[in-house]
């Protein structure tokens, strides 16, 4: 948790947020512990893009 709030220049409580509201990157339990795949982490990142309209597309 703390490397990917770290990542994202969150803290750490956000992440734990996104985890209780279904928002975060898919995670992995070992026991008390979440870990995040970086693959997961990226896909996730890559899915948080906002594309422009068509009417900002033309400025």
């Amino acid at each position: 948790m703390g490397e990917l709030a770290a990542y994202r220049g969150v803290p750490v409580s956000t992440v734990y947020d996104w985890r209780t509201r279904g928002l975060g990157p898919r995670a992995y339990r070992f026991g008390k512990h979440l870990k995040f795949a970086v693959s997961d982490v990226r896909i996730w990142i890559e899915q948080q893009r906002e594309f422009d309209t068509p009417e900002q597309a033309g400025r």
